[in-house]
């Protein structure tokens, strides 16, 4: 007798067509990835959004996105609505994927009642796809790592 192994994938049942549109509708309207944030800053007009870096100070004197605020998730209650317009959506990031940092600068925010999205990678996939960063030494640029962004210069998708 044989015994079949369960495929691990599919171990756990794909939901309906319609609850897997609400949930990834849903996951767009949280989060952002690095290329369409750079997109967005680079496009020449406001972005409407803030991009809120919530790490310490000595990780943004390390690298931080150009134009982003910097206010660590710790000082978000206390500074966050003298500094921030509630009716512009903020864009959190913190170091990369292996961190939550993003998603609790997001949730604090959300708590006080502002809108906002988490960048998805980080700082380190705004460094690792090769666009510029500020450092307290002035502004610095990577080439793109090209297993994090397309030679092509997009992805396509």
């Amino acid at each position: 007798m044989t015994t079949t192994v369960p495929n691990p994938v599919l171990r756990a049942a794909p939901v309906a067509p319609a609850a897997a549109a609400a949930h990834l509708r849903a996951s767009l309207r949280l989060y952002a990835d690095v290329s369409d944030v750079a997109a967005a800053l680079a496009a020449g007009v406001g972005p409407g959004f803030v991009l809120l870096d919530s790490r310490s100070a000595e990780s943004w004197d390390q690298g931080h996105i150009p134009g982003a605020i910097h206010l660590p998730t710790a000082l978000i209650p206390e500074r966050a609505e003298g500094l921030l317009d509630k009716s512009v959506p903020v864009v959190s990031y913190c170091w990369g994927p292996g961190c939550n940092g993003a998603a609790r600068a997001a949730l604090a925010l959300a708590e006080l009642g502002f809108q906002v999205k988490e960048m998805l990678g980080g700082f380190e996939y705004w460094v690792r796809e090769g666009f510029t960063y500020e450092t307290w030494q002035g502004p610095e640029r990577r080439d793109a790592d090209p297993l994090t962004a397309p030679v092509a210069g997009t992805c396509g998708c």
